[in-house]
């Protein structure tokens, strides 16, 4: 057996880039109890909210042309307000349905109107026909027509709409090739530029919601068209500022936790609190669901403990004891495990039965049994992958998928989002979530592929961790570049079926259903240029600045001149 310090495996990880003192002194501006109204400002500010509030529902519920309707509804969702207005967004969609034809609907030459419309009811919950768009295409319906590549506008709608496919939907393959080639042709247009190349470098329905509300803040007060809004742009900018201000006292929190105790000290594996906040924020952002952000950062630390535990720091025999110790949920005997291994396992299962009691004493319903049962699958699916590296096997990329999928702790991210969020807990729900249904498989293949793409040529070369690059190239022969292909292409295919189970027919919709889709979402951002989870000094630390450091720049006169009228 090894001994603590010696003969061990190092991955050399970059430290935390992050000073913990200073996350430590982060306050909200506002508090998180601005609702309690201490300060005569905070007072001003939860007025000057309510009233932009109800402005903005006014405007969702008053009559326009649809086209109007729709770019309207579609600002607030990206400007991050979405979360306010569900019903008002949900009745005015059912309108424009009511409203229009099905089939053909009002317009019949406008693209822009019509992949909007479509992009809209999918992303919000209808179904929509593919078939709108065949009066666009040629007579055979295998390609759009030439006369649409000049519509900058309609292509980009075309282009958004694309990602929203379900499998088999040969249309909107089509659509997606079309646009995006017409669009690579056309992103040094001047008038477009920006919006194209946003659009190329990753689409909307790919984006996580307060990020992207982040740009398009900037965008649409750029903009100014015709149908730009003061109101919306007033009110979030607010809400941004109010919601990081929650943030930001989450995170001091968490931080204050994180260095009592000590695991920040640990060298041998990755100290990742900050990007772990970030990937729970971007998962469950509205401000309401505080307890998810808390206690799902907390369990995210542990899993990328436990994961290096077995990747890097244990030895095959200290790893099959502590698998037993998972398997037993019992720190009885706990000096068979060497320290540094007892500290994390003592962590871990100090911080999830934590979570249990708070589980408990808020909603009177013992969810441990659940939580031991995601750790037991965990364990395995660890030990098995550290079989594979002990015994130099190499499995083959399903092999890899079926133990991969689960060891990267998407699944217990995703059931703790469903019990941190919803006030009706039920044995059936629960082991439903446990059986991972297609919606949270289909999430963390995502983030499973998304994370090995990320992997360089030289981490492939060192072949210290097996990959999924690994597996495809070892039993086809594919080269890197082949191989990273049909990984991409089987991320679409996911997306594409977590397109569908939103829509259908689920027995946990409402914030679970969205944390899928966010937990994909925040896998696109952190794996796009690198591993922005492993090595967290680049994008990563940029967009955490983003959402807990850097307010919006609101202009006191005009908020000063609407909290007068």
């Amino acid at each position: 057996m090894a001994t603590n310090g010696s003969k061990r495996r190092s991955a050399n990880f970059r430290p935390s880039a992050w000073d913990y003192n200073f996350v430590q002194s982060l306050r909200g501006e506002y508090g998180s109890n601005i609702l309690k109204s201490r300060l005569m400002q905070e007072v001003e500010h939860v007025e000057r909210v309510t009233k932009l509030k109800e402005e903005v529902k006014d405007l969702i519920r008053s009559e326009m042309p649809w086209v109007e309707k729709l770019e309207q509804i579609d600002a607030v969702q990206r400007l991050g307000l979405g979360y306010h207005f569900e019903l008002e967004i949900k009745s005015a969609l059912q309108a424009v349905i009511n409203g229009t034809d099905n089939s053909a609907w009002s317009f019949d030459d406008d693209l822009h109107a019509t992949a909007l419309r479509f992009r809209l009811l999918r992303q919000n919950g209808f179904n929509m026909e593919q078939g709108v768009f065949e009066r666009f295409m040629t007579e055979d319906a295998s390609s759009f027509k030439e006369s649409l590549r000049e519509d900058v506008e309609g292509l980009l709608s075309l282009y958004e709409a694309s990602f929203y496919g379900f499998k088999g939907e040969a249309i909107m393959d089509e659509a997606k090739t079309f646009s995006s080639t017409c669009l690579e042709n056309l992103k040094e247009s001047h008038t477009w530029a920006k919006k194209v190349n946003h659009a190329l470098d990753m689409p909307v329905h790919w984006r996580p919601n307060r990020l992207e509300a982040r740009w398009f803040m900037d965008m649409y007060e750029e903009v100014q068209c015709d149908r730009w809004n003061p109101v919306l742009l007033d009110l979030a900018k607010l809400d941004f500022n109010v919601v990081q201000s929650i943030y930001r006292d989450e995170v001091s929190k968490l931080a204050r936790w994180w260095v009592n105790l000590g695991l920040n000290k640990m060298e041998f594996c990755r100290d990742r609190l900050m990007e772990h906040y970030l990937w729970n924020a971007l998962m469950v952002y509205e401000p309401q669901f505080g307890a998810f952000r808390e206690m799902s950062t907390k369990i995210t630390c542990m899993i990328t403990l436990m994961d290096d535990v077995y990747d890097v720091f244990g030895s095959w025999e200290e790893l099959q004891i502590l698998t037993k110790f998972i398997e037993r949920w019992d720190i009885s005997e706990i000096d068979k495990l060497p320290p540094t291994i007892r500290t994390c396992f003592l962590a871990m299962y100090n911080t999830t039965n934590e979570i249990g009691y708070w589980t408990m004493k808020a909603q009177g319903f013992d969810i441990s049994p659940y939580l031991h049962k995601l750790w037991i699958n965990q364990g395995k699916t660890w030990l098995e992958e550290a079989k594979w590296y002990h015994e130099g096997h190499k499995p083959t990329l399903q092999e890899y998928l079926n133990a991969s999928v689960t060891s990267i702790g998407g699944h217990v991210v995703l059931v703790f989002s469903y019990f941190t969020t919803s006030d009706k807990l039920s044995r059936e729900t629960l082991e439903y979530l446990c059986s991972i249904p297609s919606v949270m498989y289909s999430s963390s293949l995502i983030l499973r592929l998304t994370n090995d793409l990320s992997t360089s040529s030289a981490e492939l070369a060192r072949g210290d961790n097996f990959k999924s690059l690994h597996c495809y190239m070892n039993e086809t022969g594919a080269s890197e570049e082949a191989t990273r292909h049909h990984l991409k292409n089987l991320v679409r295919k996911a997306w594409k079926q977590m397109n569908e189970d939103v829509i259908g027919a689920n027995p946990c919709p409402g914030p679970f259903l969205g944390a899928c889709l966010n937990l994909a979402r925040a896998s696109q951002l952190f794996y796009q240029y690198g591993d922005g989870h492993g090595i967290p000094d680049r994008e990563t630390k940029d967009n955490l600045k983003s959402i807990l450091i850097r307010p919006v720049p609101i202009k006191q006169q005009r908020a000063a001149k609407r909290s007068s009228d």
